[in-house]
């Protein structure tokens, strides 16, 4: 999506587009490597955006970082969840409204802006969340979906990837990556989890400390129906099947 928008302004955008990242500190490093590689690539700026919290108030802020100084060990996401002292889940999906979506509208914000449109990859084939997207009332700006309008599907971006000069170095499995998004966000199907655990089982350590924060409170785990030390015992097993693998997807403006 963004190379078609950097190629219909013959790759000089004008002063009123900007391009925006808002990292979690929960991405993985080849995540963080594609989106360096995206700016330096097609000759883009790319605001790199992190949530933090200032001395007084309002205490939520937003601040611009690098490739070389964005978070890796989930810093922002930490501070956020040790401010509430409890967890985000499904329905509470703090993480996201926080680290996210509030992250990019105070940027927004920022550079004087009051109103605007915001430009989403969703695909011809999400089209359910691509419609929903496009009739959310934020008042402040508009979501604006070009590739599912084009009819852009799975099939198109990844023919384009495959004649790219370079491409996200997560491993991908039916055009899906597992690993995109925040590396084990709880959103994610248990068998994708498990997954991912048995590939690189310190992915798990910084989801199960956060989890082990609030002791046997409600708000102990991100999900009610497991926790991630059960999640870490499944990946040491052989034979997952039967396990649930529905999942929902984290996106910036859900």
């Amino acid at each position: 999506m963004l190379y078609h928008i950097l190629k219909a302004h013959d790759f000089n955008l004008p002063d009123d587009i900007y391009i925006t990242f808002a990292n979690t500190g929960k991405e993985a490093e080849q995540t963080l490597e594609f989106v360096r590689d995206c700016g330096v690539n097609w000759g883009v700026k790319i605001h790199w955006l992190e949530h933090y919290f200032a001395d007084e108030r309002p205490k939520h802020r937003t601040k611009e970082v690098t490739f070389e100084t964005a978070s890796r060990n989930g810093e922002p996401f930490e501070r956020l969840i040790d401010d509430r002292k409890y967890l985000p889940n499904p329905v509470t999906r703090f993480c996201t409204s926080e680290l996210k979506i509030k992250v990019m509208e105070r940027f927004m914000r920022s550079q004087g802006y009051k109103e605007w449109s915001n430009v989403l990859g969703l695909r011809y084939d999400e089209p359910r969340r691509a419609i929903s997207a496009r009739k959310a009332d934020y008042q402040k700006w508009d979501n604006v979906v070009p590739l599912y309008d084009a009819q852009v599907t799975i099939k198109d971006v990844i023919e384009f990837w495959n004649n790219s000069s370079f491409d996200l170095k997560l491993r991908s499995f039916d055009g899906k990556t597992l690993a995109g998004n925040c590396d084990l966000c709880f959103l994610k199907g248990a068998n994708t989890l498990v997954k991912l655990i048995k590939e690189e089982p310190e992915r798990a350590d910084w989801w199960i400390k956060q989890e082990q924060k609030f002791g046997k409170d409600s708000a102990a785990t991100f999900r009610k129906d497991r926790d991630y030390i059960h999640l870490v015992d499944l990946s040491k097993q052989g034979d997952l099947f039967g396990l649930d693998d529905s999942s929902q997807t984290c996106f910036c403006h859900d």
